[in-house]
């Protein structure tokens, strides 16, 4: 028992070392990863607009769109996922935070999986999906491992983790004509939505309940999550499931309509519109709001309707993944580099390049005339959105905390 817990403490004191020799970017999992998600972001859909101008056969050693979305959900979400949960899990645990040389091996496993295609040509899909599935996977054991010690309860989420990595797996078996292409990307998105409605449903009516207290705003504070919340994440991730393995099919429709109008409740029950005055506040419910929105455009599809299935799988991938994760990491970074948290002129533009570029993305799907007008434009006004980002939170990212 003794040598058990000196062998913790020395674990922590190690971990304290580096935390105050490690370099200011390596001092917590939020600080590389959101750092490589905005700059990721930027970087693939400027890739993305340059091959279809130029019809490129392929991109890395995927056609276009496999890179494309691969690149979108498996590096820029997951880029964000890693940091969100390598930044959640000190404080769901009590311990420290992965830092120095431990914490930049994960952000060079990270980033070696989006450069290896381009640095390495021709290497087989099989390696490529190792390497990049292989880094969820890694980080799900790295998370159980630590929840396991400071006996957690948020085992969800290493599980949507380790699901996440191996629906990577999956994308890659796609592309290599081993599976259906689509499962692995659409097993994805079902992964990273059910985990935005389940932590979103935690920290959005959270924030927005603290805020109105401060600011004494009143009729009335958001609703404390009950079984109501349980069963419209349970909902939407069954409605999501029949998605990913049956395609746009009546019943799988059926249950994304469904799903998409008790998360309108759900959303309601928060009370968003009182929080006008916060724009750090307010972009929780306006990225959380494309969930339904995307559910419903996906259970139109499938219950056939003339709707195309992208505009669904936008509204849900431009609009409530990466609303909530440039709400988060904003907000996050703010407070976790120990300033005010408020949006400053950056930060709302940033807000309002990303939502308007949602609208252009979905409309460019609905509007077929003029798609490649909105697709280039959507493209613009997000490469715009995570550059302003990256422009205004590097420096806080590269930097001590304010006040060290």
């Amino acid at each position: 028992m003794m040598g058990g817990t000196l062998d913790n403490r020395d674990r922590l004191e190690l971990r304290r070392r580096r935390m105050e020799q490690a370099p200011p970017v390596l001092r917590g999992g939020y600080r590389p990863f959101f750092l490589g998600a905005g700059i990721w972001a930027a970087i693939a859909i400027a890739i993305w607009l340059w091959a279809l101008t130029v019809g490129a056969p392929q991109i890395g050693a995927l056609d276009p769109l496999a890179w494309h979305r691969h690149e979108m959900l498996f590096g820029f979400v997951g880029a964000a996922i890693a940091g969100f949960a390598l930044t959640a899990v000190p404080n769901w645990t009590g311990r420290l935070p992965i830092a120095g040389a431990p914490l930049a091996a994960l952000a060079l496993w990270w980033l070696l999986a989006r450069a290896l295609p381009f640095a390495v040509p021709g290497l087989p899909l099989a390696l490529l999906a190792l390497v990049d599935g292989g880094f969820y996977l890694a980080l799900a054991a790295l998370i159980l491992r630590e929840i396991v010690l400071a006996k957690n309860r948020n085992l969800p989420v290493v599980l949507v983790i380790a699901l996440f990595g191996i629906a990577d797996l999956m994308d890659y078996a796609g592309s290599a004509g081993l599976i259906d292409y689509d499962i692995g990307h659409r097993a994805g998105i079902t992964l990273a939505v059910t985990l935005v409605s389940l932590i979103g449903g935690r920290i959005v009516p959270s924030f927005t309940r603290n805020w109105m207290q401060r600011e004494s705003v009143t009729g009335g504070l958001p609703s404390q999550p009950t079984r109501f919340d349980i069963a419209v994440v349970l909902a939407t991730a069954i409605a999501l499931a029949a998605w990913t393995l049956a395609g746009d099919v009546p019943s799988a429709g059926a249950a994304l309509v469904f799903a998409g109008s008790i998360q309108l409740v759900r959303l309601a029950r928060w009370r968003g519109w009182r929080t006008l005055a916060s724009p750090i506040v307010l972009v929780l419910h306006l990225a959380y709001i494309w969930i339904p929105l995307g559910l419903l455009l996906l259970g139109a599809t499938g219950l056939g309707a003339s709707i195309p299935a992208s505009a669904g799988v936008h509204a849900l991938c431009v609009g409530a993944l990466a609303g909530m994760i440039l709400a988060v990491m904003t907000r996050a970074t703010l407070g976790h580099t120990g300033r005010v948290l408020h949006a400053g002129p950056a930060t709302r533009a940033s807000y309002l390049a990303l939502h308007l570029a949602v609208l252009a993305r979905v409309a460019a799907s609905l509007v077929s005339a003029h798609y490649q007008s909105l697709l280039h434009l959507a493209g613009g006004l997000w490469i715009a959105a995570f550059a302003l980002f990256v422009l205004a939170y590097a420096p806080m990212m590269l930097r001590p905390r304010a006040g060290e």
